[in-house]
């Protein structure tokens, strides 16, 4: 890694890979002894009540075996990723995936895996499902049922003070990061050139793929890279662990589309009802509410578990 001084962007880097890798499951805001909510591994679902509704739906394949898998790529703060111990799930999805379980009576198994390998392997059946801040793209659609649990967005991460003076509508020419897999990837970073730049006779916005987030700030800290395109919670949430080492741009980038992400399973799945209902069921409890105050994403509350 390229350092701006074998001291100073040495620490900052490392201070950055620190807070945004630790990993832990569902917590609550008020039994963080030490105020982290890193290191707080208590689980949001427990003594939540399975529903009964969703519980009637349930397959009699899954009342069996009494647990569901559920694939998440756990390097994702605020939404999914490890607390301080390096082994609890913990964030937004995790809480989600708990709750959701919990209202099928069911047990959940965690399998912490890539996210651009996430949907062959709920296709190849090796999971049940994911809650990992997945767009219901037309794509996805074709191969997944999908239930709509939370409302996000995407913002652009630049250096501390913006020295490069970029904005929404001037990355032409840019090296922007996008990671592997994702809508800003695949869909929105690609328009946004399109729009800003190539259709006006500018260079295209340099799309640099990258595997996670960290990988990305990490670069931005560096200045291997212009900025990180990404999802504004975030982007938010490493600018609060590490202040002034970026500065978010404002407004959230207009990709002329709705930033609702969905839970994801098998296309065609027996586990779709229950599931679906099992959702509703989550958004409707003070869990869901207090999950998302939690981890600062009140905003992005929605109230209905809609099948795409």
């Amino acid at each position: 890694m390229r350092i701006r001084t074998k001291v100073q962007s040495a620490v900052a880097a490392l201070a950055i890979v620190l807070a945004l890798t630790a990993c832990g499951s569902g917590p609550n805001s008020d039994s963080e002894a030490d105020g982290s909510k890193t290191s707080n591994t208590a689980d949001i679902s427990e003594g939540v009540q399975p529903d009964a509704a969703a519980v009637k739906l349930l397959p009699q394949s899954y009342k069996d075996k009494g647990e569901l898998t559920v694939a998440m790529d756990l390097h994702y703060p605020p939404t999914t990723f490890l607390a301080d111990d390096n082994v609890t799930p913990i964030g937004l999805n995790p809480d989600v995936a708990r709750l959701v379980a919990k209202k099928l009576g069911l047990n959940l198994k965690f399998e912490n895996t890539a996210f651009d390998t996430i949907i062959p392997g709920i296709d190849g059946g090796r999971y049940d499902f994911t809650v990992t801040t997945m767009a219901p793209t037309p794509e996805r659609l074709k191969v997944l049922d999908m239930i709509d649990y939370f409302n996000g967005g995407l913002s652009v991460a630049v250096s501390a003070g913006n020295p490069l003076q970029i904005s929404n509508d001037h990355m032409c020419g840019r090296n922007i990061a996008v990671t592997k897999g994702s809508t800003g990837q695949l869909t929105h970073l690609p328009n946004v050139s399109e729009w800003t730049c190539t259709s006006k006779g500018k260079p295209a916005i340099n799309a640099v793929t990258l595997p996670n987030v960290q990988e990305a700030l990490t670069q931005l800290a560096s200045k291997r890279i212009d900025g990180v395109f990404y999802d504004t919670a975030s982007l938010v949430w490493a600018e609060e662990q590490q202040p002034n080492t970026f500065t978010i741009l404002s407004p959230q980038v207009d990709t002329r589309s709705d930033h609702t992400v969905a839970i994801g399973l098998k296309k065609g799945s027996a586990l779709t009802p229950a599931l679906q209902r099992a959702t509703q069921s989550v958004l409707e409890s003070s869990e869901y509410r207090k999950s998302l105050g939690n981890w600062g994403l009140e905003s992005g509350a929605i109230t209905e578990a809609k099948l795409n």
